[in-house]
Parts: structure tokens; C-alpha cells; sequence
């Protein structure tokens, strides 16, 4: 029988109860498939002694807890894409600077950003709109220190810059795989789309009803896989092949028109990951009007919440990730964040591609100057350009006491071994570089070998713990509700912890509510299945640095302990 190991704290509040042998029993494991709807949308706020599910005990926390915070309105930002700022789950729940007359074109705060109401948008761009598309971090690396290392061998590098020259000769590595394949995945597509019509017209001729079988198809195919000349004579199409449509149509054949639209849709999104996520020489900066590779204030614009040009998608993560930390818990609509009166800080750097260092700096620093105590980060690359830009700002908010959370990625790899941006190790001997950032992965509600989310990142020294993150219900744009997944999940249940022990222990150090949160997580004793692999377990407790799992509950009785030792 495989056991919990509840934190040590844990386990001296349970002192009188049952064995906590007896606390895992695994014939009452939740499967997908035994969780109602409406238990599923719920199912990480709850606890495993309490509901049998393994959720994060938010629910037995907000049950059993009788006191009121100390201070309301804990400022969070989210550094992540726009956000639908008029969501019906969200009002009263987002911050407002008051420092700022509401677009006057002046900067009366003095903070280098003029109107900036509810927080910033860092790309967008002068005439008041968005960037839709950034390049990826390997294309601006490999059209960046082309200048510097092209057609130069390891031997002719300075010492100092031979870890750029290694990673610039990683990214032409990921172009050269990368830029093909979506080339010719977009050619295919192209083809798909242009020949679909043709084909659906030509078959007219054998079925004027077109209520056409896949095995009817086939035997036509068959026959006719040669140039049929004398039918396309009769079509005045004497170079095509109808073998080639034929087999079109068969491939195509459960398309209607619903569907024909979604290929269009992706066809053009192919398009654009072509030509301008892995375009050397596209400049997503240029309507920004920045210069990307110096740090400063008062490029983007005010506009968190841009729905000009109809690209609502470009909402939809920030809105999500808000919902989680802070939806409306007493206005009876849609669903409860982790707390009330939070005050959701929007900070726009993310759209299809890579976000910029430059951004993610900015934005870290905005946060913090601007009274922010936890910043969510559920954004993520497998390069940097300009990490010292990153250390620096993640310094900065540890000297101001701002607690930072960070995915750890959905590529199911190790990532002490495939290095995930931003972080804050020193890879050669994983020495921390600040005391106040966690890196999060991501469970499911299932406690067998899958528990670990197939597709969640981990690291024995670069994932500080896990929390759910697979099937959670939150908000999304358009005032919308829906099921999603990912690291991305698994950041706000933290930030939104950290939020809550502030506002009942305001006196606590960013580090101490980082150890606070990792300490009092549970810990399971079960052996997970390895992310990316097809079989190989392990040891839970091998897959992060805490081996646990976020629990609120043990959390606000650790940081109650910890507040009270410090008086």
C-alpha cells in the first residue's frame, strides 16, 4: 500500500487522529472518469483526507477558517498576453491606479507611463494598437548574433563570448529543424484548401448528389489513378490528374463547410508562423517603436484590454490565469478564485512567438514600483537573449519583497538538463540567484503512476513543486467559462496562495512565503510515470526540489506558526 507523507507540520495537527497509514486508501483513487461535471470544475480546490481528491484544500481552508484578513486588496500582477477586462467574474477584482486622472495624456503618477489606469500593455504600439506576432527567441538570436559569429568556428571566439556562440549555434540548430517543417506543413495546407473545391465540382460528374462513400472513392481511385483523358477532355482540363482529387476528396471527406473555415483559420495562422514568427528579418518592434535592446520606460500603450482588429483569442490567458487567482468568490457567478478583494494587476508582453527579455524586465519592474507583492508569470522559452536584463529585475524584487511564480513548462522535459527561460539558477552548479521565485509544475486529479501531467516540465533542482494544472475550470474571454490545461494552470493556484497568507500575515518576507509554500505542500509517497517517456517511473518526491504538491491549508497554519514565532 502506498502511503502520503504529510508535511511534519501536518502530521502534528493530525496527532489523536488515525493512523495516517490509514489516511490513503487506494480503492477511493479519483479517476477522470469517476468525477461528476461539476466535480471536475472544482476538483483542485479540494482536499484528500476530507474529499478523497487530491486537490490543493482551499475549500477546508475557507471552511474551517473564522478570522478576516488584516489587508484587503493585495496588489498581483499578471505579466502575461491582454486581458477582457470587462468579464463579469473579474469586477471589483482589478486594480485601478488611482494616482492617475483617467486619460488626460498626462503621466501624473510620475511612474514614466502615461494613463496607465489598469496596468500596461508593453507591446503595444504607438497609433494605440497591439503587436499579434513576435518572433521566436532562436530567430531573433540567429538574425541577431548572425553579425557577430557567422561562419566562425568555437576557436576564433573570445573567451567571454563563447556562451553566446554556443547558444547562437543551438538556434540556427532549432531554425534549420523548425523553418522547413512549417514550410512545408503550410504548403501542404495550401494545397489541401486550393484543390478541395476543384475536387468536390470534378466528383459531381460520377455522383451528381454527392452522397459519395470512402469505399466508393477508393474503387473510383483505383480505376482512374491513371489520367483518364477522354472524361478530362470532356472538362477541358486535359493536365489534371483526377487520381490526385479523387484521393483529395477521400482525405477530405468528413469536411464541411464549418471545417473548411477552421483549415482557413489555420492556414492563415501557418502563414504567419512562417513568415513572421520564424522570419529573420520580420521587426515585430517596428510600430512599438522601441529599441529592443535597451532598457526604458513608457514605450506600449494603456490598452490591457484591446479588442481593435477583432483578435479576441489574444485575451483569452491572462483572463484565464485572473479568473484562478482572484474570480469573484461572493457575487454567486461563475466560479471562486483562490481570494476576495485581490487586486489583479494586467501587464500585457505575451502574443503568439516568443516574449521579449526587454518586456519581461519592464514588466517585473513596472510591478513592483507600482505596489504589486506577487507577480504571475505563466510564460516561458527555450532561450534568452538577455538573462542579466532578467537577474537583475528578479533582484530588484527581491530587494522590494515582491514574490515572483513562474511555469515550469509543458515540453515534458528535464528541465535542470533543457534549460527553461526565465529562471533564477545558475546552471553549472544550480545555485539559486534570488530567494523569492518558484518554479511550478503541473498534477492531475489522479493519484496512480499518470499523476504527474504528461505534459508538465520537472527538475530535481529547477521545479520548486507541483500544483493541478490538468482539466482546471476557469474563466476565458467574452465573459466565457472553460476546461484548460497546463503549467500555466498550475502558477495561479500559487500566486493566489501567496496573495492570501499576505493578506492575513502581512509582516512575512517574500522568502519566507516561498518556504512557507513549499514546505507545507503534501507529499506524495507514489511512483509517477517520467513526463515524456512512455514508461519510466519514479519516486514523486524525485520530480522537484520540494517533492510536494501546494496545500493552502497547511500553508495558512505554517505562515500562522512562522508570523506568530517572529513577534
Amino acid at each position: 500500500m502506498k502511503l502520503i507523507n504529510l508535511s511534519f507540520f501536518f502530521l502534528i495537527m493530525l496527532a489523536g487522529c488515525k493512523s495516517h497509514k490509514d489516511l490513503f486508501n487506494p480503492e477511493k483513487i479519483i479517476t477522470k472518469n469517476d468525477l461528476s461535471a461539476n466535480s471536475l470544475k472544482t476538483w483542485y480546490q479540494k482536499d484528500y483526507i476530507t474529499d478523497t481528491i487530491p486537490g490543493i484544500s482551499l475549500d477546508k481552508w475557507y471552511n474551517l477558517n473564522k478570522k478576516k484578513p488584516k489587508n484587503n486588496g493585495i496588489i498581483l500582477a499578471v505579466i502575461d498576453t491582454q486581458i477582457d477586462i470587462n468579464h463579469e467574474d473579474l469586477q471589483g477584482q482589478l486594480w485601478t491606479n488611482t494616482k492617475e486622472i483617467p486619460y488626460n495624456g498626462i503621466d501624473d503618477d510620475h511612474n514614466g507611463y502615461i494613463d496607465d489606469i489598469n496596468g500596461w500593455n508593453f507591446i503595444g504600439t504607438r497609433s494605440g494598437g497591439y503587436t499579434v506576432w513576435n518572433r521566436y527567441e532562436y530567430v531573433r538570436i540567429a538574425e541577431k548574433w548572425g553579425a557577430l559569429f557567422k561562419d566562425k568556428t568555437e576557436s576564433q571566439i573570445n573567451a567571454k563570448d563563447v556562451y553566446k556562440y554556443k547558444e547562437y549555434q543551438r538556434a540556427l540548430k532549432i531554425l534549420g529543424e523548425k523553418a522547413p517543417y512549417y514550410k512545408r506543413w503550410l504548403k501542404s495546407l495550401n494545397y489541401r484548401v486550393a484543390v478541395y473545391p476543384l475536387a468536390k465540382d470534378t466528383l459531381k460528374y460520377f455522383f451528381p448528389k454527392e452522397d459519395y462513400t470512402y469505399k466508393q472513392l477508393d474503387s473510383l481511385y483505383k480505376k482512374y489513378k491513371v489520367n483518364d483523358k477522354e472524361f478530362w477532355q470532356r472538362r477541358d482540363d486535359g493536365d489534371k490528374d483526377l487520381g490526385a482529387l479523387i484521393s483529395c476528396m477521400m482525405i477530405n471527406l468528413d469536411l464541411n463547410q464549418k471545417k473548411l473555415e477552421q483549415i482557413k483559420d489555420h492556414q492563415i495562422q501557418l502563414d504567419s508562423t512562417v513568415n513572421k514568427n520564424l522570419n529573420l528579418d520580420y521587426n515585430e518592434r517596428l510600430l512599438i517603436g522601441d529599441n529592443p535592446d535597451n532598457l526604458e520606460k513608457g514605450y506600449g500603450n494603456n490598452n490591457v484590454s484591446n479588442n481593435k482588429g477583432g483578435h479576441r483569442s489574444l485575451q483569452y490567458h491572462c483572463t484565464k490565469m485572473a479568473g484562478i487567482i482572484g474570480a469573484n468568490r461572493e457575487n454567486n457567478v461563475g466560479i471562486k478564485g483562490i481570494l476576495q478583494n485581490v487586486r489583479i494587476m494586467p501587464l500585457s508582453i505575451s502574443s503568439p512567438g516568443d516574449v521579449n527579455d526587454k518586456d519581461i524586465a519592464m514588466a517585473i519592474r513596472y510591478a513592483v514600483d507600482n505596489g504589486a507583492k506577487v507577480i504571475n508569470m505563466s510564460f516561458g522559452k527555450e532561450f534568452s537573449m538577455h538573462q542579466e536584463w532578467i537577474t537583475e529585475a528578479f533582484k530588484y524584487a527581491e530587494e522590494h519583497n515582491v514574490l515572483l511564480i513562474h511555469c515550469a513548462g509543458n515540453d515534458s522535459v528535464d528541465i535542470d538538463k533543457e534549460p527553461f527561460y526565465p529562471n533564477d539558477t545558475n546552471f553549472e552548479n544550480f545555485e539559486e540567484k534570488c530567494s523569492n521565485f518558484i518554479n511550478v509544475g503541473s498534477v492531475t486529479h489522479k493519484l496512480d503512476s499518470s499523476f504527474v501531467s504528461d505534459f508538465s516540465n520537472y527538475g530535481k533542482q529547477n521545479v520548486d513543486l507541483f500544483a493541478p494544472g490538468d482539466q482546471i475550470y476557469t474563466i476565458t474571454a467574452k465573459s466565457g467559462y472553460t476546461f484548460d490545461s497546463g503549467t500555466s494552470m498550475s502558477v495561479p493556484m500559487v500566486s493566489g496562495t501567496a496573495a492570501l497568507i499576505w493578506s492575513y500575515y502581512p509582516n512575512l518576507t517574500a522568502a519566507q512565503v516561498k518556504r512557507i509554500i513549499m514546505d507545507s505542500g503534501t507529499a506524495y509517497d507514489l511512483e509517477v510515470i517520467v513526463p515524456g517517456t512512455k514508461d519510466k517511473k519514479v519516486p514523486f518526491s524525485e520530480l522537484s526540489k520540494s517533492g510536494k504538491v501546494l496545500n493552502v491549508y497547511n500553508a495558512m497554519q505554517l505562515a500562522k506558526k512562522i508570523n506568530k514565532n517572529k513577534k
